[in-house]
This record gives C-alpha cells, sequence and structure tokens, in this order.
C-alpha cells in the first residue's frame, strides 16, 4: 500500500489530476487521446508503414491495456497484413532486421483474435531471419543497406521475435537448439565488437569489414556508447532471458546483462540517476540526459529483479521514480507525456552520419516518441508487478 501511495504521488506530484488507473493504463489512454488511430503514433497520418516504431507501442498498449487498446491495435495490423498474410510493401530482400520488430506484436495479437493471417506474417519474418545475412563472425547484418555491420538496436529489432518465434512455433527439438544458440550467439559476438574496455559501455555499432567511414580503422567499432543503442541491447537480453529456457545459453546472457549493469551506474546523472544521450561523456558540454534510453535501461532493470537475475530491487524502484520526476509530464488536459526524447541517431545511410559526439547531440529532440513511450508502458508494467 505505501509503494503505491508513493508511486501516485511521484508521477503527478506536478498536477492536480486524480488517478484513475495505473501508470501503464494511463499511458496507453493518453496515447490513444492523441493518435485518433495508429498511422498517428509515428507521424504516417494515415499512411500505412510496416515500422519498428509502431509496432514498438502498439505492443506495450496491448500488454499493458488488452481490454482497451486491441481494438485500436488490431485495426492497425489488420489493414497492413492481408487475407493471405502479406505484408503491405514489406519486401524481404531489404533484409532489414527494423522490419522484425513488430512482428512481435503478432504473437499476442493472434492468441486473442485467432486471425490465421497474423501467423502468415509471424512465417514470413521468420523465414527472413533464416537467410538473413552475416558477417563472417556470424552476425546478422543490420540491414542490407549496412553490410558488415552490426548495431546494438539490430539485437532488439531480431532477437526477442527469433526466441519467441522458436518457442512457440518450431517443433524440431535439433532446430530449437540450434536457433537459441544462434540467438545467444548474435548477442555474444556484438558484445564481444562493441565492448569499450576503459568504460564497461557498448558503442553503437560495429563494422565487421572496417571499412564504413564512422568506424575506427583497427577496431570497426563506432565512436561512441549512445544511450538508446544500450537500452535496446538491454531490453533485448532481459525479454530474450524470459523466453529461454533455463541453461548454458541463459546463463550466458545472464552475465552479459550483469556486466552491462556493472558499468551502467558508473555513468547515471549523480543528482537524478537518469542517463544521458552519449552515454560516455555524461558531463560534457551540450550533453542532455535523455528520456528513451534511461526508459529503456529502467525497464531492463526493474524486469531483471522481476526474473532474479540482478539484484537492488530498491534501487530500480529508485531508478523508476527519478524517471517519472525528470522526464514524465502531466499536462492541462489530463494527458501523461514523455519529454527530452532523442528523435532519431544512427550511422552512415544517405545523410553521412559519422555518429561522433556533435552529431548525437544535435539530432532532434521531441516528446512523445514511440521509442520512449513503449519503454514507459513496459516499466511501468513492470513497477505495478512489484
Amino acid at each position: 500500500m505505501m509503494r503505491i501511495i508513493h508511486f501516485i504521488m511521484c508521477v503527478f506530484a506536478l498536477t492536480a489530476c486524480t488517478v484513475k488507473a495505473p501508470l501503464s493504463v494511463e499511458v496507453v489512454r493518453s496515447e490513444m487521446v492523441r493518435c485518433p488511430e495508429a498511422t498517428f503514433i509515428d507521424g504516417q497520418e494515415g499512411k500505412l508503414k510496416w515500422n519498428y516504431t509502431t509496432g514498438l507501442e502498439l505492443k506495450a498498449m496491448l500488454d499493458a491495456a488488452p481490454r482497451e487498446a486491441l481494438d485500436y491495435v488490431d485495426a492497425w495490423y489488420d489493414a497492413i497484413i492481408d487475407s493471405t498474410g502479406t505484408i503491405y510493401k514489406y519486401k524481404k530482400s531489404n533484409f532489414s532486421t527494423d522490419h522484425i520488430c513488430p512482428g512481435r506484436t503478432l504473437f499476442k495479437l493472434y492468441d486473442l483474435t485467432g486471425k490465421e493471417k497474423y501467423r502468415a506474417a509471424m512465417d514470413t519474418l521468420y523465414s527472413q531471419l533464416l537467410d538473413q545475412p552475416r558477417t563472417p563472425e556470424g552476425g546478422f547484418w543490420h540491414k542490407a543497406v549496412y553490410p558488415q555491420q552490426m548495431w546494438l538496436d539490430g539485437l532488439y529489432m531480431a532477437q526477442p521475435f527469433y526466441a519467441e518465434y522458436t518457442a512457440r512455433f518450431v517443433s524440431d527439438s535439433l532446430e530449437r537448439d540450434a536457433n537459441f544458440k544462434d540467438i545467444v550467439h548474435q548477442f555474444q559476438t556484438v558484445y564481444d565488437y562493441t565492448y569499450d574496455p576503459v568504460t564497461g559501455l557498448l558503442r553503437h555499432a560495429w563494422d565487421s569489414s572496417h571499412s564504413m567511414f564512422w568506424c575506427h580503422p583497427e577496431t570497426g567499432q563506432s565512436a561512441h556508447a549512445w544511450g538508446r543503442a544500450m537500452g535496446w541491447y538491454l531490453m533485448a537480453l532481459v525479454d530474450v532471458i524470459e523466453l529461454l529456457p533455463a541453461g548454458e545459453e541463459q546463463d550466458a546472457l545472464v552475465r552479459i546483462f550483469g556486466s552491462c549493469f556493472q558499468a551502467l551506474p558508473l555513468f547515471a546523472d549523480r543528482e537524478t540517476g537518469m542517463w544521458y544521450q552519449v552515454l560516455d561523456r555524461p558531463y560534457a558540454e551540450g550533453n542532455y540526459l535523455e528520456a528513451t534510453a534511461s526508459a529503456m535501461i529502467v525497464y531492463s532493470w526493474l524486469k531483471g529483479c522481476r526474473l532474479g537475475i540482478i539484484g537492488n530491487r530498491e534501487g530500480a524502484v529508485q531508478a523508476f521514480d527519478s524517471l517519472l520526476k525528470t522526464f514524465v509530464r502531466v499536462d492541462e488536459d489530463g494527458l501523461v507525456n514523455l519529454d527530452q526524447c532523442c528523435e532519431v541517431a544512427g550511422l552512415g545511410g544517405k545523410n553521412n552520419r559519422r555518429g561522433d559526439y556533435d552529431y548525437y547531440i544535435n539530432e532532434p529532440v521531441r516528446s512523445n516518441d514511440p521509442k520512449g513511450i513503449g519503454p514507459l508502458i513496459w516499466a511501468a508494467l513492470e513497477y505495478e508487478r512489484l
């Protein structure tokens, strides 16, 4: 009871609004008001686009409020997947791990609706993973347009889907075991090649060919540890750990998860306990506390405590409280908002993104980015389960 009272006071300390539901549900309701239908979540405003950002938030909404959000979520997926299971404008030949991510929502949506076309779409996405191009070390390329590159982002985009599909639909024991080993290999490979021994953090990405203009010619690593990239990786770890059977593979990921959380507290802001846009430059001029990364890290920490793979539950609770105090705002209409979200960041591509410090701190910042709203919902859910 005391925790619930503290939670309510923390969330709504700056507003006179009355709490009508758990925060996870209030965020869902706020988004459904702001976005009259799901194409508005990521600015498409009526246009269908199979993108990870929309899929990420819709999964969180369905997890938090399946009764309230089901029709809202199903409307988007029902429109973008035709009766045969074909995904609108999806091209396997792009081999984009980003296009695997929105498939995660389909597991629960399939269970709730029974629509066979959703199973067919999941089969299509699984077939992409079976043929996904790999680095010589066996790691999935992030996309066909980013050959020989592994980004931390990509582990979240592909591996939780890969693990859940395998756990649910792969009946052959040899294939299941091979898949689970492959999933762990993906995490281990990107960890080994993005690890910075000076900070203990993971750099945003790695180019196996060492040829990209943004990478170090000897290590292939990008220049910095980007906050959201680390957040993506941690969420992927904790979600996959929950799906793997107990044994060597799960233990290997638990060790990596623990290693990451040994380094992260060293780079948290001393006053708020939150994390910066550029993780390895916490107090540098122009750097700022960033909401999406902080929400992802807090969610991963809270879930890790629930799964019993990491300790300091009180520290995780304090971090959640600080997440709300630092970034969450209830506006005059009673809607829950998440401020200070980095809108986008990447490497290479048509904009020749160099991944240096100035690049990261000058990308656009907005409120209520789906890459923060989804993790905020999941963090609130984990808090509510404590």
